[in-house]
C-alpha cells in the first residue's frame, strides 16, 4: 500500500512538472521576423515614451487601462494615441487584445496594446516601463524617436522580443 502511494505521489510531482515546463516553454516561445512581417499592417512612425501610473511624479491616466486590465509594468504592453485606437481594432473595455510590432534601435518586439490616450504631441505609443527598458535599459532616453509601430493580424502573438 506504501508502494502504490508513493508511486501515485511521484506520477504527480512528474505530470505537474511536465505540465509547468510545457506552460514555461510557451509563454518563453520567440516569434521569427518572417512570420511577424507576414502579419503586419501600415506603419506608423514616430516617438515613443514609457507610462507608469505608479512611479513618483507621474501625472497620466490611472491604475487602469481601457481594455480594463490594471497596468503591469513588468508585461510587454503599450497603449496608443487615442486617435489610432481603430487602426488597432478599437482597444475596448473586456475586448480581446491586439498586438503590434515596435522597432527601434535595431530591435523588435511585440506588444500588446491595452490602452490608449492622449499621447503628448509627436508621440504614438507609450510603452510599459519592461518593453522601455528592452530599448532603454538604464531608461535615461526618456523619448526613442523614430520608433516604427505596426498593427499586428490576428489574436495569436506571445508579446516579447521578436527573433
Amino acid at each position: 500500500m506504501l508502494f502504490r502511494s508513493s508511486a501515485a505521489t511521484c506520477g504527480a510531482v512528474v505530470a505537474f512538472a511536465v505540465s509547468v515546463t510545457v506552460a514555461r516553454s510557451e509563454i518563453e516561445a520567440v516569434h521569427s521576423s518572417a512570420v511577424v512581417n507576414d502579419a503586419c499592417g501600415d506603419a506608423i512612425v514616430g516617438a515613443a515614451s514609457m507610462y507608469n501610473p505608479f512611479r513618483p511624479g507621474s501625472q497620466e491616466g490611472g491604475p487602469n487601462t481601457a481594455s480594463g486590465e490594471r497596468y503591469d509594468p513588468s508585461v510587454w504592453a503599450a497603449a496608443i494615441k487615442t486617435s489610432l485606437r481603430q487602426k488597432f481594432g478599437g482597444v475596448q473595455y473586456g475586448a480581446r487584445p491586439k498586438y503590434a510590432l515596435v522597432e527601434a534601435v535595431g530591435k523588435k518586439v511585440i506588444v500588446k496594446i491595452n490602452d490608449v490616450g492622449p499621447l503628448t504631441p509627436g508621440r504614438v505609443i507609450d510603452l510599459s516601463e519592461q518593453t522601455m527598458r528592452y530599448f532603454d535599459p538604464s531608461l535615461q532616453l526618456g523619448v526613442i524617436h523614430g520608433v516604427t509601430v505596426r498593427p499586428l493580424s490576428g489574436d495569436y502573438w506571445i508579446p516579447g522580443p521578436v527573433g
